[in-house]
């Protein structure tokens, strides 16, 4: 009987089998181990992160054993440091030490061209306002011809010109154009003026104006006026009009040219000189 034992024990099937059986026990016992040492199985589910503050964010995710990437974008609509975005989303359950990225808003907005919307609606303005993720606000109507038209676009109160680089989310303000209006006022006689003086007159009234350049102006502050369309006065001697909202021609020279335009007014002003 022993005999028999001591052959099985030397066959090649038994030391095959007591081998197999060997490294199935070391493979049951490296994988237990490796669970423990990788905290397999441990896993959490991921917070809600996106509207909180980065700061916020990052203590909840190093409290709960993450490692973390962050990004950043810009949202005019966001608060700056705010979390805009979160991979793995929240809710899903993570096993612990993986890395969650986060995208948070710049707290400095980047830099954008202002676009050109000389001429153009309302409606045009506020979509071309909104693909250069600028920001519609106010609104102002003067009286102009170019009826809902954009005259003007100004940022903190001062004027703005298509190309001037503006941070994204700027409040661009328009001046639009409200048509003619009914009142009609005298037309101011300034001919003879020399443009400062023109320019005081017509600005006080409420007047646009275009001026005309004559020659080479070396200095606007001596310049003269010598025509102006309409004129004060018609052919007949009466006062002209000129509704709210039309131009006013006005023709500068550096010198007024020997045959200046004249009104009986003008005329009356060489009289008692």
């Amino acid at each position: 009987m022993s005999l028999i034992k001591e052959k099985y024990r030397n066959s090649i099937w038994y030391n095959l089998l007591a081998m197999l059986i060997i490294a199935i026990i070391f493979y049951m016992l490296f994988f237990a181990a490796l669970g423990r040492i990788t905290g397999h199985g441990e896993e959490v589910k991921m917070p809600v992160l996106v509207d909180r503050n980065v700061t916020d964010a990052v203590k909840v995710l190093e409290a709960q054993g993450f490692e973390i990437d962050i990004d950043s974008s810009f949202e005019m609509k966001k608060q700056p440091g705010i979390v805009l975005s979160q991979l793995p989303d929240t809710g899903q359950f993570v096993k612990k030490g993986r890395t969650v990225f986060i995208i948070i808003n710049k707290t400095q907005p980047p830099p954008t061209e202002m676009p050109n919307l000389s001429g153009v609606s309302y409606r045009t303005a506020e979509i071309v306002l909104k693909s250069n993720k600028l920001r519609l606000g106010d609104t102002i109507h003067r009286p102009d011809i170019a009826n809902g038209a954009i005259l003007e676009a100004l940022y903190q109160g001062k004027v703005v010109n298509a190309g001037d680089m503006l941070p994204q989310g700027s409040k661009i303000t328009l001046v639009i154009g409200d048509g003619l209006g009914n009142v009609e006022f005298d037309v101011p006689d300034v001919v003879g003026m020399t443009y400062p003086e023109a320019i005081a007159v017509l600005n006080a009234s409420g007047f646009q104006f275009i001026h005309v350049w004559e020659g080479r102006i070396t200095d606007s502050q001596t310049a003269v006026i010598y025509g102006q369309f309409p004129e004060a006065k018609n052919e007949c001697g009466a006062i002209n009009t000129i509704k709210e909202g039309q131009l006013i021609d006005i023709k500068v020279s550096q010198t007024a040219p020997v045959l200046m335009q004249a009104s009986p007014q003008n005329t009356s002003r060489g009289n008692k000189k």
